[in-house]
């Protein structure tokens, strides 16, 4: 659903507002819009959810570590 023609997000606003008077050019232009712009949120919410996942593994073996230190 690759989508060519540049949109503004202010323009997708409007479609959204009015779709119910908009052409179907402008409700596949703002539908195209969102599909990305969801597409891409995802990609980054998951890079993020990996980030933080190997964050906390990495912590967790330092702390583990340190705590041996303390104990032992």
């Amino acid at each position: 659903m690759e989508n060519h023609t540049k949109i503004d997000h202010n323009k997708v606003l409007d479609i959204l507002k009015e779709y119910k008077n908009k052409s179907n050019k402008d409700l596949k232009l703002a539908m195209d819009y969102i599909h990305n712009d969801f597409e891409e949120t995802k990609k980054l919410i998951l890079k993020l959810v990996n980030h933080l996942d190997s964050s906390e593994k990495s912590y967790n073996k330092l702390l583990e570590e340190f705590n041996k230190r303390l104990n032992g």
